[in-house]
């Protein structure tokens, strides 16, 4: 059974940039990513820590697999 890993906000962020996101602002420790396909804005928040808890890297892979397959963000967020 894959677990979910622990993940720092870098690498999440740098994961999403790939896939077109843009930090589009931050406030306090919170990174506001956006992105635009086909006329709708797509954004996402990131809070900016070394170690995210696994109930939030959960909640941010639940939110962006609205936005990008879950094929591809099974490979950084879980363990094989």
């Amino acid at each position: 059974m894959p677990k979910l890993r622990a993940l720092a906000a870098k690498e999440i962020i740098a994961f999403l940039e790939k896939h077109g996101f843009v930090v589009v602002s931050q406030k306090g420790s919170h990174a506001k990513l956006r992105r635009e396909v086909s006329g709708m804005r797509q954004t996402l928040t990131i809070p900016q820590h070394d170690e995210l808890d696994r109930g939030t890297t959960g909640a941010i892979y639940r939110q962006a697999s609205r936005f990008i397959p879950e094929t591809e963000l099974r490979k950084l967020f879980y363990t094989e």
